[in-house]
């Protein structure tokens, strides 16, 4: 058995190797190697694309929880300062005397209330926008810059 293996691998080693003479043509080698150069710069403007639109979405991410807490620390305030003025309201009017005191006290509360809430509302509705604006403008600062190279 021994010398069988070694019968073969001696054929093998004196066997001549068959190496194929094929040269592709200049004008094949050209395409190819364009072709590759192609898929390496396209590739590289995708990644480009993709790491920039990955910034553009952390920043929006973060424009957008920072203006949500800008808002939401507005609206506390003006719950509790609504809050604060309804226990005031309340104990002043535990405190009336006469039912014109009472009424009286009443209907300059409720002005200035609807004053406060109108003034919260444009304040809120303010920030509000100014969150959207903040959010939406680095992606339409990118969505201009792509189509204006394209």
């Amino acid at each position: 058995m021994i010398d069988n293996d070694i019968k073969k691998a001696a054929k093998a080693a004196a066997a001549p190797k068959f190496e194929p003479k094929f040269e592709a043509p200049e004008a094949l080698r050209a395409f190819a190697e364009k072709g590759v150069e192609q898929a390496k710069d396209t590739y590289a403007r995708m990644k480009t694309a993709a790491e920039e639109t990955t910034d553009l979405l952390e920043d929006a991410y973060l424009n957008v929880s920072k203006g949500a807490a800008n808002f939401n620390t507005k609206a506390l305030e003006a719950l509790r300062a609504n809050v604060n003025s309804s226990f005031d309201y309340t104990t002043q009017l535990l405190a009336t005397k006469s039912l014109s005191e009472a009424i009286e006290l009443s209907s300059t509360h409720v002005r200035k209330q609807f004053d406060a809430l109108s003034t919260q509302a444009k304040e809120l509705s303010a920030l509000a926008q100014k969150v959207a604006t903040e959010a939406s403008e680095p992606m339409k600062a990118a969505a201009t810059k792509t189509f204006k190279v394209q």
